[in-house]
């Protein structure tokens, strides 16, 4: 290795060569950098080389690449514009030489600490790492030379590298930003997507509510069977109707069957119908819901509930598209569409023998899961809006907004009737507020927190922190009706920052803006 710069011009340019063959592959920027300055200091002599870029901040540089072995603090890796001399290069943008760096007061010698080495015979170099006029960085090496000629020679040299670096650093740069571009894109359109798959009658845009919509528009087209699967309250109705008005159907009837409200005898006669006299009290012909979803959809919720004798019927209109009414010997072709919904657990009712298999395997081509209040809190605000909103036009006493005590409580709340609960304490603290703000004590006493128990127990001090936060940005977006600007003024904070807080809280803001 040499100690002395070589002014030699074919050292210089086989220098420069593999300094563009280094820039050239492919690897991370860092390693990149650490290469280059690997072989400064092989080829020509240049020791103790610092590449520092700047900060997202623009206002100081921060090392990215050394070849120092002390260790150091993050602040001693840091340099603010106009301190010291590499400071200098990032404010004024033209390269400095320093032929004695002992002489030399505005010399920090931070990074390498040279006080082990003959600092009097140390000349020091730093250039700027330009992209368009813009300084993004800078690039400076220690010299054992005091010569003009070899500074002026190896500054040159330098410059040159510091060129190379730039025009790789550009286009680094301008890679993140054009996967940002894309990255923002797709999520716009994945977001748009999910707003035109969204059927008008559910509301909700969480990760898992998209997914259900993606699933609706799959299966609407077709006429496969399809079981909807969640607890109680989970919305399983307005999926099924979801489908039915989105599917070639959707101008034919769509007919409505809870089984578990109706017993053995009285289901099998209002699905299959019955003739005259065919029980006691069949006092005229009645036809059933098959007959009545002809050509349409038949929604068959609770299916779970089914006796073992209804299953077989039901399974032979599965496979045979055809029944017989209580009663009658006629069969009737069926000419429908089913759809099956339950909160069971089918799988565990066919061990038991509580549910046929080869019906479970015949109403379960298509499974749809929706998922619990408690797994889509993102979605309790958009869907508690929309419940005041629509109460409050219903009983004439507009719902303004929704307190922060109130949010805190739905979101603290694990919602066991899951959306059909939502909406029945929306209702009530419709009706029992008289300021058109919905507070925390409007909402029913289960959902009220303990006095002095402000977070749960065992709750992190992070999540505590992402509540408060979400908190105060909702209600900053509240007041201001969705502008991202001038909530970010009322909370003192930037629009970056906001909008990344929107990102990382989940926070559905669209429907505040006017």
């Amino acid at each position: 290795m040499k100690t002395t710069y070589d002014i030699d011009q074919k050292s210089q340019l086989g220098a420069l060569y593999s300094v563009a063959d280094i820039i050239g592959r492919c690897g991370g920027q860092k390693q990149m950098l650490q290469d280059v300055l690997d072989l400064l200091e092989a080829e020509l002599a240049m020791h103790r080389g610092t590449i520092m870029l700047l900060s997202l901040n623009g206002e100081e540089l921060m090392v990215e690449a050394t070849k120092t072995i002390c260790d150091l603090s993050s602040q001693d890796l840091r340099y603010q514009r106009g301190e010291g001399i590499t400071g200098r290069v990032l404010a004024t943008g033209k390269a400095v030489v320093v032929p004695s760096i002992s002489r030399e007061p505005q010399f920090r010698d931070r990074i390498h600490r040279r006080k082990e080495v003959a600092s009097e015979t140390l000349s020091f170099i730093c250039v700027p790492i330009s992209v368009e006029s813009e300084v993004v960085g800078t690039l400076a090496v220690d010299l054992y030379s005091h010569s003009e000629e070899v500074l002026l020679e190896a500054k040159r040299v330098l410059s040159i590298v510091a060129a190379m670096i730039a025009n790789n650093v550009k286009s680094r740069r301008d890679n993140q930003r054009q996967q940002l571009v894309w990255e923002d894109e797709n999520l716009r359109l994945r977001a748009a997507l999910g707003e035109q798959l969204r059927p008008e009658n559910i509301i909700g845009n969480s990760h898992a509510m998209r997914v259900v919509y993606e699933e609706i528009h799959k299966v609407a087209a077709t006429d496969t069977t399809v079981l909807i699967r969640g607890e109680s309250g989970t919305g399983k109705e307005l999926v099924a109707s979801a489908i039915h008005f989105t599917s070639a159907r959707a101008d034919k009837p769509f007919v409505k069957v809870n089984c578990a409200a109706l017993s053995e005898t009285l289901l099998e006669s209002e699905l299959f119908g019955h003739e005259k006299g065919a029980f006691t009290g069949a006092l005229q012909t009645r036809i059933g819901r098959l007959e009545q979803a002809q050509g349409g959809t038949l929604f068959l919720d609770e299916i779970g509930d089914f006796s073992p004798s209804i299953q077989i019927k039901l399974l032979r209109v599965l496979q045979e598209k055809e029944f017989e009414r209580v009663g009658s010997n006629e069969t009737h072709e069926a000419d429908i569409r089913i759809l099956t919904a339950t909160n069971r657990n089918l799988e565990v009712a066919v061990e038991s023998n509580a549910f046929r298999q080869d019906l479970y395997y015949r109403v379960n081509v298509f499974p749809i899961f929706l998922p619990p209040l408690r797994e889509r809190k993102g979605d309790i605000l958009m869907l508690a809006d929309f419940f005041a909103e629509k109460y409050g036009k219903k009983m004439d006493k507009p719902a303004k907004r929704i307190s922060t005590s109130a949010i805190n409580m739905m979101l603290a709340y694990h919602w066991p009737g899951n959306v059909r609960e939502l909406e029945n304490c929306i209702e009530r603290a419709v009706l029992v507020t008289d300021s058109g703000v919905i507070h925390g004590h409007h909402l029913p006493p289960t959902l009220q927190i303990p006095q002095g128990q402000g977070t749960k127990a065992g709750c992190s001090l992070k999540a505590c922190v992402n509540v408060l936060e979400r908190d105060m940005i909702i209600d900053a977006l509240k007041r201001c009706h969705g502008n991202i600007s001038a909530a970010s003024r009322e909370l003192g904070i930037t629009s970056r920052m906001t909008r990344y807080k929107i990102k990382k809280l989940g926070i559905e803001f669209k429907h505040m803006c006017v």
